[in-house]
């Protein structure tokens, strides 16, 4: 199949999905949530969350970062699965409840639509500043991405932008706005472009094959086995060096922890599908959200 020819077609996607929704109701709840990349959705929610409450954002206004965070990564999730629907089929992606014809996707598109209609009221619920910073950042980069940037050269910005963004969101939100620290957000774009090649490594062959040229398939496995970690490394060592005030043995331990499963994580990804990469990820993400939390009100 030739990339510069590569059309979705979802016509075919709902076909193998026919008639009869109320027979399918319960089986689409469980279906819908499998879709929403839920590993990432969640473990942003609470890494975020984590930060409204430790910046001093107090319990209603953590909450209200969490519902926020939460709605636009089920959109942003649901969204890329109904993009990527056709695709997914013929790539055999099973795992996808849209490829596997476990949901229409149409159903994923109404959902990912009503999330985003949700997100925009509950981001502005920590004022207009910071439900700018999350919608503009955040919510509209994960849009982008799945709609057009995921198949260029500027494949990364989307992650750098939207995880950047995440500490202005916590911060904009406080009783007297202000905004982060520049090593929270250098740190969090790091993060996220780390992020985004490790979630791009299980897949490049199938990528390629389908015409998704971003800057991971473009690059090659080899050089964003070595990139990832790196950019990793970058990002806690960015948390060690920025914030003021000594880092301390537990720190120093988080750091040489984070470093050793960043490395360890993208030495499992010689095989296609495999996820593990992604998930040490996500741990490394728990590990920098944790060295800022010793840190205290620094980020502010």
């Amino acid at each position: 199949m030739s990339s510069s020819t590569w059309t979705p077609d979802y016509r075919a996607c709902v076909a193998i999905h026919p008639s009869g929704p109320l027979s399918r109701t319960t089986h689409r709840v469980p279906a819908l949530l499998r879709s929403c990349h839920p590993e990432p959705a969640v473990a942003v929610t609470v890494f975020t969350t984590a930060l409204a409450m430790a910046t001093g954002r107090g319990l209603a206004g953590s909450a209200a970062v969490a519902v926020a965070v939460l709605a636009g990564q089920l959109s942003v999730g649901w969204c890329n699965d109904a993009v990527d629907a056709q695709r997914d089929m013929v790539c055999g992606r099973r795992d996808k409840p849209v490829a596997s014809g476990d949901l229409p996707p149409r159903t994923v598109a109404v959902a990912a639509g009503a999330a985003l209609g949700l997100c925009v009221p509950l981001s502005l619920l920590s004022g207009a500043a910071a439900g700018a910073a999350h919608l503009g950042g955040m919510v509209v980069a994960g849009w982008a991405y799945n709609l057009r940037l995921k198949h260029t050269v500027l494949s990364p910005l989307p992650y750098a932008v939207g995880f950047g963004s995440l500490p202005a969101f916590v911060t904009l939100g406080l009783p007297s706005p202000s905004w982060p620290a520049w090593w929270a957000v250098t740190a969090g774009a790091l993060l996220g472009v780390g992020a985004h090649l490790v979630n791009v490594l299980p897949d490049i062959e199938d990528d390629l094959t389908t015409g998704v040229r971003g800057l991971p398939q473009r690059l090659g496995r080899p050089v964003c086995r070595r990139l990832a970690p790196l950019l990793m490394l970058a990002a806690v060592g960015v948390l060690v060096a920025g914030p003021p005030g000594p880092v301390g043995a537990l720190g120093w331990t988080l750091t040489a922890a984070a470093g050793t499963v960043a490395v360890l994580g993208t030495a499992a990804s010689t095989e296609t599908r495999n996820r593990w990469p992604f998930r040490a990820a996500i741990v490394v993400a728990g590990m920098a959200v944790a060295q800022v939390l010793l840190r205290g009100p620094a980020m502010v």
